[in-house]
């Protein structure tokens, strides 16, 4: 019986797709103010790409989590492994609140008005809530698994190296990302995980057809079963 949880296709996708859509959202709003006022200006300006840009971001964060299971599985029952594992996938939980947050941020400018909107998260964002906790494990996680990786030589000294950079995105709400930081820190996760995924993918035989449909069909299903409930 196969233990492996939750499957090569679903972790080669997390490894090749997560980094893939977070350098994809931030992109699409390059050019834009990367603190929240400059981006609630931005939607304001132009909605439907930053919903884009936010909802790319938020879809790649969520994919990592397989990503980080598969990484961490290949580096073995290490302490610093399963520490790293453990605090990458608790700071991606608070980065998926963060979204949530950025995407009611959104929605006061439609509401409110762009000015009505920057006051409300003025006024607001520094509110105590309980993901506060997670804004280490967002940092130090990828410190430690980047670590775990090396020293079980899953992943040589550049790539981890290149997957310690994703410590320096910018984490909490609207914020754009941007900056030349967080463009390396990015490509730091592109190279260090997506060849992974690639090798993860091609380790075995291909999915049934019928599986593959199933798999394309259920995104459009789950997503007008969302919007109708």
């Amino acid at each position: 019986m196969n233990q492996e949880m939750p499957g090569r296709w679903v972790e080669g996708a997390g490894l090749v797709l997560g980094p893939l859509l977070l350098a994809a959202g931030v992109l699409t709003r390059v050019g834009e103010d990367d603190f929240f006022p400059g981006q609630l200006a931005a939607f304001a300006a132009d909605p439907g790409r930053m919903a884009w840009s936010y909802g790319l971001y938020a879809a790649g964060v969520v994919l990592l989590w397989p990503a980080v299971t598969a990484l961490g599985r290949r580096t073995g029952p290490s302490a610093w492994a399963r520490w790293g594992v453990t605090l990458v996938v608790i700071g991606l939980f608070g980065r998926v609140f963060h979204a949530g947050v950025s995407h009611l941020a959104f929605q006061l400018v439609d509401v409110l008005g762009l000015e009505a909107a920057q006051r409300a998260v003025e006024g607001t964002y520094g509110a105590f809530h309980v993901f506060k906790a997670t804004n280490v494990c967002i940092m130090g996680g990828w410190l430690v698994l980047a670590f775990a990786a090396y020293r079980a030589r899953v992943l040589g000294l550049v790539r981890s190296m290149a997957l310690g950079l994703a410590a320096g995105l910018p984490l909490g709400v609207l914020k754009g990302s941007t900056d030349p930081v967080s463009l390396v820190a990015l490509a730091g996760l592109v190279v260090a995980l997506v060849p992974l995924g690639v090798t993860v993918l091609r380790a075995g035989p291909a999915p049934r057809w019928w599986a593959v449909g199933l798999a394309v069909a259920f995104v459009p299903v789950a997503f007008l079963l969302g919007l109708a409930g």
